[in-house]
């Protein structure tokens, strides 16, 4: 029995693999939208050889993707099999290894210069069974729909990309702490840096916010002044276990949490942990408010917009919902427009609406309105 419920688990946990279609009636960007190359700075602790054993050690690249010209909102476009059709599919188009230290020049070099939110970074951490193709895919297509201008950067770890590599996937993330936390302490000491921001997936979230932790107990909880939102989607964590994570981090931080009572992925790992897990939380029960009390963190609840038979990939899927994202975090800032008026020229218009400070929310509109702020 408990073998069969694994395979289960296994299979609906896939749903950390993204969906490869958009959403219906929601992709009307692609007519007009060109076919464009995302530049993507990469921090990986995946092996270089498929013979080697991970070991935590971090290594470095600067990735081109391709997005096609046909990419529908929502949608990860990627070729069956075969070499991909730019035309269809994202593809790599380029690609520079990199030590640390060109790393981090290289990323201080897309940042100089720039003005306002541009000067911001955007931190992904994929979750479970995601390959490296695919996390880059990802954060292309986060950065595309979401409209962000800053500097995108993937912290990659060496998910097996398997659905019986569950265990596996979970030790792999714990050996990466240490190499997130070295980048996000890079990062936030850049000389144009705006805000380091952090968007984690399912059990990436895990992964950042025991990162974050580190960071907080080394004594930067707020990275020197240059954190900005932490976004959890979906997020694979004890509750009881964020609640310690966040207590770290102070009462500074500005956390959302996108949660689905739905999401199928999330209700197995809490049956097989025998603990609930953060973002399968209904924040609207008694339960659900006793568990964010005190906490200040933003409770998205994506449950009657949830996609596809697992809902475990909401926040990518739904484009009101990852331009909502990008709202949050693209979003102008008092400091910035003084930074401009310092450098010359006229403040960045706002681009976005900003969202409301972070409290616990309450379930979303119907679905067909937008789920969270939008321009």
């Amino acid at each position: 029995m408990r073998a069969a419920v694994l395979l289960l688990a296994a299979a609906a946990l896939s749903g950390c693999v993204s969906a490869v279609a958009g959403v219906g009636g929601l992709g009307s960007d692609a007519a007009s939208r060109q076919a464009r190359n995302v530049q993507i700075f990469v921090d990986s602790t995946r092996p270089l050889k498929a013979d080697e054993s991970a070991d935590g050690s971090a290594h470095f690249s600067l990735a081109t993707v391709s997005v096609p010209s046909g990419h529908e909102a929502g949608g990860l476009e990627m070729a069956s099999f075969g070499a991909p059709d730019r035309a269809r599919d994202f593809a790599i188009v380029g690609r520079r290894a990199l030590d640390a230290e060109a790393f981090r020049n290289a990323v201080a070099t897309h940042l100089s210069g720039r003005v306002g939110s541009n000067r911001d970074v955007l931190v992904f951490v994929h979750g479970f069974n995601t390959g490296f193709d695919e996390a880059r895919f990802r954060l292309a297509q986060i950065v595309t729909d979401g409209g962000f201008n800053g500097v995108p950067v993937l912290f990659t770890w060496p998910s097996k990309g398997s659905l019986f590599g569950y265990g596996s996937d979970r030790e792999a993330a714990t050996a990466s702490r240490d190499a997130m936390e070295h980048l996000l302490l890079d990062l936030a000491a850049l000389p144009d840096v705006g805000k380091v921001h952090v968007l984690a997936h399912s059990m990436g979230s895990w992964l950042a916010m025991e990162a974050l932790r580190e960071v907080a107990i080394a004594g930067h909880p707020d990275l020197d002044g240059h954190l900005g939102d932490i976004i959890l989607a979906a997020p694979d964590i004890d509750q009881g276990v964020f609640r310690q994570q966040v207590e770290r981090l102070g009462p500074g931080a500005h956390i959302s949490v996108f949660a689905a009572t739905n999401d199928r992925a999330l209700g197995l790992s809490g049956f097989l942990a025998e603990r609930p897990r953060l973002g399968a939380i209904d924040s609207t029960s008694p339960d659900g408010r006793a568990a964010l009390e005190g906490l200040g963190v933003h409770v998205i609840d994506l449950t009657r917009d949830s996609v596809g038979l697992i809902g475990h990939a909401t926040y990518a899927s739904v484009p009101e919902v990852i331009r909502g994202i990008g709202a949050e975090i693209g979003a102008s800032r008092a400091g910035d427009r003084n930074r401009q008026a310092v450098l010359g020229g006229e403040p960045d218009a706002p681009q976005f609406e900003k969202l409301p400070a972070p409290v616990v929310a309450t379930p979303l509109p119907a679905p067909q309105a937008p789920a969270i702020a939008v321009p």
